[in-house]
Order: C-alpha cells, then sequence, then structure tokens
C-alpha cells in the first residue's frame, strides 16, 4: 500500500459528489484526492459524467450533494479537448498566449521553448494543425504557473505519432515542473509509463489504484472488454497503489 497522504498535500478533496440532472444521475456519491505531484487518469465510457465531473474541479458548477474543497490558493492549468478556431480571426499565437495574460516576453519565450512552439509565436492562431494547436493551449495553461495541469482528452484528434510526442511531453512537464496532472484520456495503453493512478468513472468510482491492479479489477474488464485490460496488462508498472472497489454497475449512455 502506499505510504499516508496529509490532508495537508490534498490540492483537491472531493466528498461525497453527487449531480443529478432532469431526474438522471450523472455523479453518484463521487470521493477522489488529488494530492501534490499526484498524475492521475481518468477514464471511463460516453456518458460517464466524466465532464461534469471536471466542471466541478474547475469550479464551473455548484455540487447538488457532497463536496469539493480546493487547497488554499490553489492554480489550475486547464487544457480543453477541442478549441473551435474562426478563420477570420486575425490573431497570431504570441497575441493568443499573452492577452489577459500576466506574462513578460522571456517567460513567453522560456514557455515557448518547453513545449516547442518557439517557431509559431507570429503564425495565425487559425492555420495551426491539430498537434500544433494542442502545444500551444498547453502553453497557455502552463502560464499561470499551476499547481494543478487538468487535460480533457487532450490527444483525441492527433494521429498515433502526435499522441504519444505530446505525452511525452506532459510526462517531462510533470517531471521537471513537480506539479500534478489529472488526465481524461482513452488512450491508456500510451500514457501507462506516466500515470501513478487510474480512476475508472461510471457515475460512481468503479476502481481506482495502479494501472496493472485496475486492468485485474472485474469491473474494469466488464466496461471496457479484456482486450484493454490484456493490452494494460502488459505494462509492468511499481508504483505503490490504494485500490477502492465499489460493486455498484450502471449501463451507458450518451456522455455528460
Amino acid at each position: 500500500m502506499s505510504a499516508e497522504v496529509s490532508p495537508t498535500d490534498h490540492l483537491i478533496t472531493i466528498r461525497d459528489l453527487s449531480v443529478v440532472k432532469q431526474g438522471q444521475t450523472i455523479l453518484d456519491a463521487v470521493s477522489l484526492d488529488i494530492a501534490k505531484h499526484d498524475f492521475i487518469t481518468l477514464i471511463g465510457p460516453n456518458g460517464a459524467g466524466k465532464t461534469v465531473l471536471l466542471r466541478h474541479l474547475l469550479k464551473l458548477e455548484t455540487p447538488h450533494a457532497g463536496t469539493v474543497h480546493h487547497q488554499s490558493g490553489l492554480k489550475i492549468g486547464y487544457v480543453p479537448q477541442r478549441v473551435s478556431i474562426d478563420p477570420s480571426l486575425p490573431m497570431t499565437v504570441q497575441r493568443f498566449l499573452t492577452v489577459n495574460n500576466d506574462v513578460t516576453s522571456a517567460q513567453l519565450d522560456s514557455l515557448a521553448t518547453e513545449t516547442k512552439v518557439s517557431h509559431l509565436l507570429n503564425s495565425p492562431l487559425a492555420d495551426l494543425s491539430g498537434g500544433e494547436l494542442q502545444r500551444v493551449l498547453l502553453t497557455r495553461a502552463l502560464a499561470g504557473k499551476p499547481n494543478l495541469l487538468i487535460l480533457d482528452e487532450p490527444a483525441q484528434n492527433l494521429d498515433v505519432n502526435g499522441q504519444l510526442q505530446f505525452y511525452t511531453m506532459i510526462d517531462e512537464i510533470y517531471e521537471s515542473r513537480k506539479l500534478s496532472v489529472l488526465m481524461v484520456s482513452h488512450d491508456l495503453h500510451l500514457v501507462m509509463s506516466s500515470t501513478r493512478k487510474v480512476v475508472c468513472l461510471f457515475r460512481h468510482i468503479c476502481c481506482s489504484g495502479a494501472p496493472e491492479s485496475v486492468a485485474r479489477d472485474p469491473e474494469f474488464i466488464s466496461i471496457f472488454g479484456d482486450d484493454m485490460a490484456k493490452l494494460m496488462a502488459v505494462y509492468p508498472h511499481s508504483h505503490a497503489h490504494d485500490h477502492d472497489h465499489d460493486h455498484h454497475h450502471s449501463s451507458p449512455s450518451e456522455e455528460s
């Protein structure tokens, strides 16, 4: 088992968070801790409530029941799944990164080097490829020097090579900045080397722990199937873990 984490090390503490919309239970008594230097990958099928959970983590929604507590002074950097850019918008990458952002030229140069977008600073934002735009969004998220980086399916629209490059960059940033990462991703087999903990959400938390323990969990297998479980199982993972198991089952629906 992993060492006990002091509550003072928790950046966000969620207890018994429940959300009901139009008579439908979206989240059912979800409890989750995000500690300093955590790397958590959140997985779950469409309709599992992942988006709603992220909105509560970002303080965009108020809990119907339960609590979401943020550590005092917590700074969150957020990378959305996608951003629609108006092709007629006359904005360069540099302008996008600096608007409403208190960042000096030297800081911007350092950030751009870290995320490999230096060559894009004078490019129109609307002309970027999917991979370039994701790196720019990551750059902006890091500009506020966050304690916690939240990424919502950040590589969904990238090819396999682009996904690998992006996840490698996230791992490097996680190690160099010593921040915490919470990432929603279906590409679990690609982030296995980085993630310390997997949380499987299906309105409630079905199971959580180190990737190899989750891959053996019957509820994980019932949701994602044997193929994903076997794919995860081939990756050795030495991190200590806690394992929560809730035997409640639900059926899929469209993403909330």
